[in-house]
This record gives C-alpha cells, sequence and structure tokens, in this order.
C-alpha cells in the first residue's frame, strides 16, 4: 500500500497527471454502468427504465456521450488553469462520455447497428485499446519515446520541432489505417513502437474490418485470402477455448473439438456488413400532375 501511495503521490499528482487518472476513472465507471444498463434492458428486466426514444426515433447512448465530451471539453478548455480537483472532475465527466460513444463505435464504424453482432466487437476492441492508451500514458509513456534518444526534442530548433510533427501524424496516419483493418492491438502497440504499424498498414486487413469493406468490396479474391488468413490464426485459439469448455465440462473429445471450432470459424471469420444502399431525396422524386 505504501507503494502504491508513493507511486500515486509522487507520479501522478506530481506529475500533473491526476486529470489523467480521472479520466480513465470515469471511462472504466462508465463503460461498465452502460454495459449494465444494455444487458438489463436486453432482457426486459422491469424495473429499469428501457431505451430512450424520442417518439419512433431511438436515441442510441452515444449521443449522451458526444453531449458529455462535447461539455466537458468545452470546459477543461475554459478551466484549464483551475484547480487540479476541478479539472480532475472535469476530466471524469469527459471519460463518461468517452466511453458511452466508444461503446457503440461499431455503429460507427459500420453505419448499422451491429451491437450484439459479430462486429460489435469492435467496440469493445475500442474500448480496451483506450483503457491500455490511456494507462500507458498515465504510466510515463508517450508515442514518440523513440525521440527522446540524445533528449532530441529538448530545445528543439525548427527543423526539429518540423520533423517531430511529420513524425507524429506518419505516426497517427499509420495507426489509423491498421485500426481501420481491423488490428486493434497491433494498433495500440504501434503507437510506442512505429515498426509494428508499417507491418499492420502493409498486411491484409481482417475480413470484418471497415478497411475490407471499404477496399476488397469488389475484389472477391482479396477478400477471400483474407477470411483463409483470419481463420488460419484464430483456428489454434478457438480451439483451445472449445478443447478447455469440453474439459471443465468432462468431456474432452479432439473430433468435436475440431468440428465445433470449424463451424464456430464459419459463423464468426466473416465479410464485413455491406455500405448502406443511399437514400434517395424527396427532391428526385418525380411530382404527379
Amino acid at each position: 500500500m505504501k507503494g502504491l501511495h508513493r507511486w500515486w503521490e509522487h507520479d501522478v499528482v506530481e506529475n500533473g497527471r491526476l486529470p489523467l487518472a480521472c479520466l480513465l476513472f470515469g471511462f472504466i465507471v462508465g463503460f461498465i454502468l452502460i454495459r449494465i444498463s444494455v444487458r438489463l434492458i436486453r432482457k426486459q428486466v422491469r424495473w429499469w427504465p428501457g431505451n430512450v426514444r424520442a417518439g419512433d426515433v431511438h436515441i442510441h447512448h452515444m449521443v449522451f456521450g458526444v453531449i458529455l465530451v462535447l461539455g466537458s471539453g468545452v470546459t477543461l478548455v475554459t478551466l484549464y488553469d483551475s484547480s487540479s480537483g476541478v479539472v480532475g472532475a472535469v476530466a471524469a465527466v469527459f471519460g463518461v462520455g468517452a466511453a458511452l460513444v466508444l461503446d457503440e463505435f461499431a455503429l460507427i464504424y459500420y453505419l448499422r447497428d451491429v451491437y450484439w453482432e459479430e462486429q460489435g466487437r469492435t467496440s469493445v476492441d475500442a474500448v480496451f485499446v483506450a483503457v491500455a492508451v490511456t494507462g500507458l500514458l498515465l504510466l510515463g509513456f508517450h508515442p514518440l519515446w523513440l525521440l527522446d534518444i540524445n533528449d532530441f526534442r529538448r530545445d528543439p530548433g525548427t527543423a526539429e520541432r518540423t520533423l517531430i510533427a511529420a513524425f507524429a501524424v506518419v505516426n497517427l496516419l499509420l495507426a489509423a489505417i491498421v485500426i481501420a483493418k481491423g488490428k486493434i492491438w497491433t494498433g495500440l502497440f504501434g503507437m510506442f513502437f512505429p515498426p509494428l504499424l508499417v507491418v499492420g498498414a502493409l498486411r491484409l486487413s481482417r475480413p470484418g474490418a471497415p478497411w475490407a469493406r471499404w477496399r476488397y468490396g469488389n475484389r472477391r479474391g482479396r477478400m477471400r485470402r483474407a477470411i483463409v488468413r483470419e481463420r488460419k490464426y484464430r483456428r489454434p485459439v478457438i480451439r483451445a477455448k472449445i478443447f478447455l469448455q469440453d474439459l471443465v465440462a468432462g468431456s474432452p473429445d479432439v473430433a468435436h473439438v475440431r468440428r465445433a471450432a470449424e463451424e464456430e470459424l464459419v459463423r464468426t471469420v466473416v465479410p464485413a456488413p455491406s455500405a448502406p444502399l443511399p437514400t434517395p431525396h424527396l427532391g428526385s422524386r418525380k411530382i404527379a400532375d
């Protein structure tokens, strides 16, 4: 406990990371609460409030998250020089709002409500990445650590500033491509180890990722390769999971493990959903005389 207290006082509070810690705390609490809420709603528990609606329109909790993020973001910019307690409290609200948004990250990605479908796992991956990145920042890691060699970032000149900015932009662009390809954890760790981003950006996209929908929609050969590759790498993991389940149940069977694994691969490793059809504008309709 003393070591934890010393770390909190020295590394977090004294280094000005209290708002970041509050943001992480708010994010985790917000995610847990909204996941509990949606499961209670899905089970139609009588004593729990249902979905929020405006007439026939279902208002997703992402909307409330956007409102919280915008409101707390403006407040943070306005009160940036306030006491650490005030800034920390607002940062916690920002974290709650961010959790509500990222919990429906798959809806933003696919422009479809895939919350309970296989593609809905993208939201969970996005949440885990956000927690991991914030945790690494809280521990003192940062994406531009390579530039700390020979104190490169200390008192830089114009050339050094330009190089730092270019490095950061390229790093972010590569991370965005890798994450769009569905390689969430590669994108995360690649932010702190850039060679991973280069490898991830050059490799095939996962078949259920937005990149595959955008780039492989009319390229069946590449989509087929992505599916075969994804099943190849996921097959051992799924077989191990099913074997453990059978072992716990008391009836391990190698033939059943292989058969069940292939069935799960066929069911879960699927192409990304197609883009929604464009809605015709009212003005394009012909008006009868």
